[in-house]
Order: C-alpha cells, then sequence, then structure tokens
C-alpha cells in the first residue's frame, strides 16, 4: 500500500464541509500536497480539489461555499501523478454520480483502465483512484453497497476507500484492506477517518476496521460487514488518548510511531514489484535491457542516512550484478572531479527529493552525460522531477528528524534495484533471483517480530545514556549498519558515538577502549563471523562492556559478549533491514532516558535544502 494520507468522512445533520475541514487540519502532521471535499448538495456530488497546503482549499471554498451535511474529504500524498489539482481527490466518474477518497494502491488499476477506457470511460488523472470511480459507474447495479462490493472484488492491491453515491445521500460506504480506516460513532451522526485525530473533538468511541470489511453509515447507524456480505459484530472502542498523543496513534513520539511503521512500510515498498516470484521494475524504469547492460559503473551518492544505505546498495549491486559500484558524499562528489561517463549510472537517494547537495550532484551528473536514476520517498519532489528514472519508496510522511522507516524503504528499493538488474543482466541464476526474492518478501513479517519486545534494548539504553562516548563495530554489511545505528545515537541522545570497521581496531583504534566503555557488536554475516567473534574478544579483554547482535539460533556470541540480542535469520545480503531496527531503538530508548526531545533534536532539521 502506498500511503496517500488523510481521510475525512461525515453525514448527520451539521455541515459537512465545516466538519471536514476540522477533520483534515487534524491529519496536517502526516504530510500531503493536495486537498479537496465533495459534498452532497442540491441533489449533486458538488467537489473542490487544490494543490497546495489546506489553506488554498479554504480559500476557494470562501467564495462559494459547500453547503450540505454529507460528504467525504482528502488530504493527498502523492503516488500516482504528480501533485496538482486534476490529481488531487476526490475522483468521480464521468456523470459525477459516484466520489471516492482512496489511501493505497490499486496494483491493477492499468489493467482496469485498459478495460473501461475500451468502454468509453474518459479519464481526467493519472491516477490510479480514478479508476475505482469509473469501475463503479460501470458496475452500478443502482444500490451501492452491492456495487461496491462488486468493485472492490475486481481490484487488486491495498485500500482504504469513502465513497459516496448522488443518489443516496443517505449513506456513506468505506472499506478497507492492508490501510487503516475507523468509523466514529455519535449521536445522529457519524464519520469516516483513516486515523483518530480527525474525529476526536466530535466522538471518542469508534470502530476499527479490519482487512476485508466495510462498513454503513447513515445518520442513525452503522452496519459492519465483510466485502462478501458477511455481517460483522464488534464491540465499540473508547478512546481515551488526548489529542496530541492520538496524533502520535498512541505512541510517546513520531520517532517511536514510525520505528513500528517499518513493517508495513517494506510491504508498502514491495508492492506490485514482483511478479511470478521475481522482481520486476519494467513498469517504473523505461531503461531497456541493451541500455541497461552498457552501464560499466554505478555511483551511488547521498547524504546522511541516506549515503548509509548508498554503503549497503554498494554491496549488493557488486554482489549480484557484478557491476563496480562507487559511494560519495553528495556534498563532496563535485568537488573531487569524479569520472563520469555516459556508460555511468548515477543513483541519488534522498527521503525528501529536495536535499540540495544531492540535487547538485544530480545535476553535475547529467551534465557529464549520466543517466541518474533518483530513489525517493516524495512524488513530486526535485528529484522525482529532474531524474532520468524514479524508483519510488513508500514509507509515507515521516515527521520525526531522524529517519527510520524511510532508511529501510531505501534499503528494499536497493534491493529490488539489484534483484532486477541482476536479472536482466543474466547475472544469477534464476533460482538465486527468485531465492533471495522469497526472503525478501519475510521480511514485513521479520521485522514486527522484532518490535514485539523491546524490554532487553531498553535496559541496555538505560545502562549506556549514563556515557559520553561509545563505540559500534562490525564487519562487511555489519560495517555499514553500524555507521547508521552510530548516527542515530548521535543524533538524539547526543552522546559521542564512533562506528568502526572491527579488522581495524588493532590499527589505532584499540587505543580508546577501557574499562567499562559500551561497545555495540554486530555479528550476522556468516563469512567472517569468526574473525568477528575473535575482534569482540579483543575489545573484551580491554575492559569493555559489550552488546552484541546475531541471528537467532547463534548459540556461541553469548559466550563472548556481556548481552545479546537477535534477529530472525535471513539471507546475509538482507540482514542490514533487520539488524538496523534494534538499533534504531537502542537510540530511541537511550534519548527518552536522558530527558530529550526525540523527535526534534538540537540544530537539526528534517530537510536540508541548503548547501
Amino acid at each position: 500500500m502506498k500511503p496517500m494520507c488523510g481521510i475525512v468522512g461525515y453525514i448527520g445533520p451539521k455541515q459537512a464541509q465545516n466538519i471536514l475541514l476540522e477533520g483534515l487540519r487534524k491529519l496536517e502532521y502526516r504530510g500531503y500536497d493536495s486537498a479537496g471535499l465533495a459534498v452532497y448538495q442540491d441533489g449533486k456530488l458538488k467537489v473542490e480539489k487544490a494543490e497546495g497546503p489546506l489553506s488554498a482549499l479554504e480559500e476557494r471554498l470562501n467564495g462559494q461555499p459547500l453547503h450540505g451535511e454529507m460528504g467525504i474529504g482528502h488530504t493527498r500524498w502523492a503516488t500516482h501523478g504528480k501533485p496538482s489539482d486534476e490529481n488531487s481527490h476526490p475522483h468521480v466518474d464521468g456523470k459525477q454520480q459516484f466520489a471516492v477518497v482512496h489511501n493505497g494502491i490499486i496494483e491493477n488499476y492499468l489493467e482496469l483502465k485498459e478495460e473501461l477506457q475500451e468502454k468509453g470511460y474518459a479519464f481526467t488523472s493519472e491516477t490510479d483512484t480514478e479508476v475505482i470511480a469509473h469501475l463503479l459507474a460501470d458496475l452500478d447495479d443502482g444500490d451501492l453497497v452491492s456495487t461496491v462490493r462488486k468493485a472492490v472484488a475486481r481490484m487488486e492491491g491495498a485500500y482504504a476507500l469513502a465513497i459516496a453515491h448522488v443518489d443516496e445521500p443517505d449513506k456513506l460506504v468505506a472499506v478497507r484492506l492492508a490501510s487503516p480506516l475507523i468509523v466514529g460513532v455519535g449521536d445522529g451522526e457519524n464519520f469516516i477517518a483513516s486515523d483518530i485525530p480527525a474525529i476526536l473533538e466530535h466522538t471518542r468511541d469508534v470502530y476499527v476496521l479490519d482487512d476485508g470489511e466495510m462498513a454503513v453509515l447513515t445518520r442513525d447507524g452503522v452496519e459492519l460487514s465483510t466485502t462478501d456480505g458477511k455481517p460483522v459484530s464488534r464491540d465499540l472502542m473508547h478512546v481515551t488518548w488526548d489529542a496530541a498523543t492520538a496524533e502520535k496513534g498512541g505512541y510517546e513520539h513520531f520517532m517511536l510511531k514510525e520505528i513500528h511503521e517499518q513493517p508495513k512500510a517494506i510491504r508498502d515498498t514491495l508492492a506490485g514489484r514482483i511478479k511470478d516470484g521475481l522482481v520486476d521494475l519494467s513498469q517504473e524504469i523505461s531503461l531497456s535491457a541493451e541500455e541497461l547492460k552498457r552501464f560499466d559503473k554505478i555511483h551511488f551518492v547521498a547524504c546522511g542516512t541516506a549515503y548509509h544505505a548508498g554503503l549497503i546498495g554498494k554491496s549488493v549491486v557488486e554482489k549480484l550484478a557484478r557491476i563496480p559500484v562507487e559511494v560519495d558524499v553528495a556534498s563532496e562528489y563535485r568537488y573531487r572531479d569524479p569520472i563520469i561517463t555516459p556508460s555511468t549510472l548515477v543513483v541519488v537517494v534522498s527521503q525528501s527529493g529536495e536535499t540540495a547537495d544531492t540535487l547538485a550532484a544530480l545535476r553535475e551528473a547529467q551534465k557529464a552525460g549520466a543517466q541518474v536514476l533518483g530513489i525517493t520517498n516524495v512524488v513530486g519532489s526535485s528529484v522525482a522531477r529532474e531524474a532520468d528514472e524514479v524508483l519510488m519508496t513508500w514509507a509515507g510522511p515521516e515527521i520525526a528528524v531522524a529517519s527510520t522507516k524511510a532508511y529501510t524503504t531505501q534499503l528494499i528499493a536497493i534491493y529490488l534495484f539489484g534483484l532486477y538488474l541482476a536479472r536482466i543482466l543474466e547475472t544469477r541464476s534464476e533460482s538465486e533471483l527468485a531465492e533471495a526474492t522469497e526472503a525478501l518478501l519475510k521480511l514485513p513479517k521479520q521485522a514486527e517480530t522484532l518490535l514485539e519486545d523491546p524490554s532487553a534494548i531498553r535496559r541496555f539504553a538505560g545502562d549506556i545514556a549514563q556515557h559520553e562516548d561509545l563505540f559500534f563495530i562490525g564487519r562487511g554489511l555489519d560495517h555499514a549498519v553500524v555507521m547508521e545505528g552510530s548516527l542515530k545515537l548521535k543524533e538524539i541522545s547526543y552522546i559521542h558515538s564512533d562506528a568502526y570497521a572491527a579488522g581495524e581496531l588493532k590499527h589505532g583504534t584499540l587505543a580508546l577502549i577501557e574499562e567499562g566503555i559500551p561497545v555495540i557488536a554486530l555479528a550476522t554475516q556468516k563469512a567472517v563471523y569468526d574473525k568477528m567473534v575473535s575482534n569482540i574478544i579483543e575489545v573484551k579483554a580491554r575492559g569493555a562492556h559489550v552488546l552484541g547482535l546475531g541471528l537467532e539460533g547463534d548459540d556461541e556470541l553469548g559466550k563472548s559478549v556481556d548481552e545479546v540480542i537477535t534477529i530472525p535469520e535471513t539471507l546475509p545480503l538482507l540482514t542490514p533491514v533487520l539488524s538496523v531496527i534494534p538499533l534504531q531503538l537502542l537510540a530511541y530508548y537511550t534519548s527518552t532516558a536522558r530527558g530529550l526531545n526525540v523527535d526534534k533534536p538540537r540544530n537539526l532539521a528534517k530537510s536540508v535544502t541548503v548547501e
């Protein structure tokens, strides 16, 4: 599912426009690039929408407000199609009989769109959501609920939907599959929302829809059922959170919420990109097999956390596709006069797509004749617009300054690219690629297990919160991961930490190890496991207090460290996605133990838009 942000729906005795705008305002923290409403007014579904902040929509409505007591609203985080008025939600069919707002992705939308176009349906946007509106019109049997059931049976992917029909103004329909959706129950009024803060001002009694469920809302009640028509009985949940906590989904901080959103973000980034057991990016990357085969060198260019993703990318692409890879900090890239030719592929990685140094590197590479692949989380960003090819990550908006889910989805995008490249170049057998793809698909569930019980990490965090210095060590891919773990700790706990390639300890840095100093040691790479254990023994012999991170089933690591945590076993190449999660939690709990502002660390901004 690709998050498309905020949904609000209302039916009751009050003016819907005001309630919908209030609800969308409560969801602004999620990030968005456009907003819109559809309200039943004078026998029609009236739609108003605008690119930009909610204030742009409100300005339009000031001159000509929508008067009506039933409606749906949406704030959009662009996925299919750039931010624009036309691509904003709600979407309607050609006769404006149906209005739809949607979070998620319809994976078979192209197939459905072609089928509908052949029947004469005309499309006005680039979105997959408009397909839903026309599909409803095509399947319309005179009953809104029955029509919705037929439509969702044709749709593949993930979605949260709120749907209105001009001939049934006494009814709203909500449907959920793998995208959050709730129904709020009031006194003579009822609500739909993608998140609790949107309706908390009006009711604290909600139904949380499960996958494959739908709700039919009237003024007087709510009926729950499965999408195939079986009744659902469920108790109301009474929300006791205050509004600020509700925005964070009940978590104490956005960072913790976003750490816990990683399994979902990984699933979202994988969605629609694996066919018949193999990675297929042909719908997103337009480069032909011949063009991909002419690249003799790849540069990964990025800043901060994204640079650490690039370090993983080097190992992934070289191992899978057997093409030499260089990794550069974007702020240094132009000034080292890099050797760039038309046979160079430059991969720029940026969460926001607006990182100034990364954009400068992108432009420099294109000026030198290179093709640029952008990996970014923001549709319509400068990277997404200017790169020759774009591979989107689908982390959704990230509020905390310290990046977590954006990083793991960057890794997933890199794995997808590496596996696709290896498939095209035929540098790995189909069975090897299938095995890696199967392991990739298991990562979301494995990530969930890592988040179930953070008590051991929390205890260790309480200990290291008393220190002013500590070290991370690892070998191979583990070295790239500990660099990210060290950065996270520095960012939000203000503890000085360094990450070292463990094999380099004897070449000077072992002098820094003294009695009681904390060391976090990763040992997930089987090829260098024995050597890594020897390095751990070296720091232990000099008095270090060592937290070891290894694989489940490893009975040896615990003999060499003071404390041990494990991650589920996966292919050695894929361990960085899992091993970084305990390090994120370690940084988080260390920061909270110090009583610091986790989401807004001092001196830092979310997006660095100046050089």
